[in-house]
């Protein structure tokens, strides 16, 4: 069961934070409905995804399957490649997993963009090419050094090199493309814990604190 929306208001000065819009300002008191247009309740899209919906993109989940907003919050990952018919794959001390389900609540990158048009009809076979490799035999995992994140990277790399583009680190492909996706993550669990146990979480920014 996925949580309740959050909603964000800018009324006063403050962001604030809730479920159900009031009927009044929780900051300051006013009555809402003659706010302007820039004051106007705004639903933050949720970060996380199905990720077997998700058409050629590179997938994080928390282990064990938690889900990110369960009981247990954190971002020690399983990481994944998306097939275009819905398969997720990863690898783990197992070898190659090929997942219908279980990737119902995940934070994803996609990889794969509308005008890839070559990728587009490549990618699954690609993907099921490579899996097959004896780089990905159980008895080659690693958890550190060769794991679910050294799979889906050396994929990604692979079909670079295919497009005759440079390769990746993992440094350079975590920067760019999975920090960006998990700091957003991060704030909207933070609110989600925060309205678990309040009505309203109202941030205060500095510039109005100096004000004040």
């Amino acid at each position: 069961k996925m949580a309740a929306a959050v909603v964000r208001l800018r009324h006063c000065g403050p962001d604030i934070f809730c479920r159900r819009v009031p009927e009044r300002c929780p900051a300051c008191g006013r009555p809402l409905h003659a706010a302007a247009l820039p004051a106007a309740p705004v639903r933050l899209p949720s970060p996380f995804c199905r990720g077997h919906s998700q058409r050629g993109a590179f997938l994080l989940r928390p282990a064990g399957g938690a889900a990110f907003l369960g009981r247990y919050i954190g971002f020690f990952s399983i990481i994944s490649c998306s097939s275009f018919s819905g398969i997720v794959y990863n690898y783990d001390e197992e070898g190659i997993h090929r997942d219908e389900m279980g990737w119902e609540q995940c934070i994803s990158v996609p990889l794969v963009q509308p005008d890839m048009f070559g990728l587009l009809h490549q990618w699954d076979k690609l993907l099921e090419e490579f899996s097959a490799g004896e780089n990905w035999l159980p008895h080659r995992y690693e958890e550190h050094e060769h794991n679910c994140y050294t799979y889906a990277l050396a994929f990604i790399n692979s079909v670079l090199t295919a497009q005759g583009k440079q390769h990746m680190s993992k440094s350079e492909f975590t920067e760019k493309f999975v920090i960006p996706q998990t700091k957003r993550a991060s704030k909207y669990i933070t609110l989600h814990q925060e309205l678990m146990s309040k009505e309203f979480y109202i941030i205060h920014h500095r510039e109005q604190e100096k004000q004040c």
